[in-house]
């Protein structure tokens, strides 16, 4: 059963979203200026974020992804290899094996195009992965685990002062409303973040009040004609 109804678990507003990448950015800089090493990995931290949020992955799916699941798509060819992420390990139902599917890059996320360009050609080699094919690799040179992904969003978390109740999950509820409120159709949001049933992906949005006025304005316009003061 697919179930992501926790109420404690809601989308972030746009502010909180910036908010949270911005204590993500801050953490290496500090790091960097007490001296400590884990500066690397607190970058890889905060572009694994932004990454999760672009693209609506889960925890363990994140952890999993490789280099070669970047992938260009034709129709978007300004996006490179940031054009579409295969998901090879996706949330399975029981006794059958993980779920594939696609996640094809939006135009509202295309700024995670340059986060991900640093991280592969700047800051990743300086990890020193040889062939490893890990995207989010560790110092050792692993894959980096669900649970050290779920530590790099708590702690960007308390750095922004944001609601303790919020977990990862909420970035890709984050996502679902926020690809939503874009204008996408609902059958697109749900393929994208590979749920079996509408409701589970009804269960995970949370659109704004400034969302539904704008559609109920719209709608009013639409059978009531343009020049009525909607006011």
């Amino acid at each position: 059963m697919e179930y992501e109804g926790d109420p404690r678990r809601r989308p972030l507003t746009y502010d909180e979203v910036q908010a949270l990448f911005d204590a993500a950015d801050a953490r290496p800089r500090r790091i960097h200026g007490q001296g400590r090493k884990s500066t690397l990995t607190a970058l890889r931290d905060a572009a694994a974020l932004k990454t999760i949020y672009a693209y609506g992955t889960r925890r363990t799916e994140s952890s999993k992804v490789d280099l070669v699941d970047l992938r260009r798509h034709r129709k978007a060819p300004q996006f490179g290899q940031a054009g579409s992420m295969a998901v090879r390990y996706g949330k399975s139902s029981k006794g059958t094996p993980p779920k594939r599917r696609t996640v094809l890059l939006v135009p509202e996320m295309n700024w995670v195009v340059d986060v991900l360009d640093e991280w592969v050609h700047e800051i990743r080699p300086r990890l020193s992965p040889d062939r490893h094919p890990a995207l989010w690799v560790t110092e050792r040179v692993g894959h980096m685990s669900p649970r050290s992904i779920n530590q790099a969003f708590v702690t960007a978390r308390q750095d922004a002062g944001l609601d303790e109740d919020l977990d990862l999950h909420c970035l890709r509820h984050s996502y679902i409303t926020h690809l939503t409120e874009f204008g996408n159709p609902a059958r697109f949001v749900q393929e994208r973040v590979g749920h079996t049933h509408a409701s589970t992906t009804a269960i995970c949005m949370g659109v704004s009040d400034e969302y539904r006025n704008q559609l109920l304005e719209t709608s009013l316009k639409r059978r009531l004609g343009d020049d009525r003061d909607l006011k």
